[in-house]
Formats: C-alpha cells, sequence, structure tokens
C-alpha cells in the first residue's frame, strides 16, 4: 500500500492518447506484416525459403492479433468501469 500512496493515477487525457497512441501503432505493425508478406517471395527460388517466410509471417501477424484482442480487452474494462461510474 505504501507504493501505492506514492502512484500517480493517469488522467483519462493520458489514457485516451494512449489508446490513440497504441491503435496506430497496431495499425502500422499490421501494414508492415502485409508489406513484408507481398515482398517475401519476390527473388526467391526456393519452395523451402518461401515457405519459411510464410510460417514466420504467420506467427508474427497472429502475435500482433492476440496483442489486438488483449488490448481490446482492457480497452472494454476501461469503458465499462467508466460507464459504471457515470451511473453512480
Amino acid at each position: 500500500s505504501h507504493v501505492m500512496s506514492e502512484f500517480v493515477r493517469m488522467t483519462d487525457t493520458e489514457r485516451d492518447q494512449i489508446d490513440q497512441d497504441a491503435q496506430i501503432f497496431m495499425r502500422t505493425c499490421a501494414d508492415a506484416i502485409h508489406q513484408l508478406r507481398t515482398e517475401a517471395h519476390k527473388g526467391v527460388q526456393s519452395a523451402q525459403v518461401k515457405e519459411h517466410r510464410t510460417a514466420v509471417l504467420d506467427f508474427i501477424e497472429d502475435y500482433l492479433k492476440r496483442v489486438c484482442k488483449l488490448y481490446s480487452e482492457q480497452r472494454a474494462i476501461r469503458v465499462k468501469r467508466v460507464i459504471d461510474k457515470k451511473r453512480l
């Protein structure tokens, strides 16, 4: 509790800014993955290399989707708390 007493709470404006930055970052990552996927097979002759790159990009894309899902769940909790506070 001593540590928490020194903790300064974030403002709603700061949370909104973090949300906005996170959404921009996730969109940027998705765009980068898409671009990498487009460029991954250019000039590659080996089927094994193509398969490996596809698998790696699938893994990265899946990881990003899981991160986005976690972010969405946390944001939904925050929104629910705000709504509950307004009801009281």
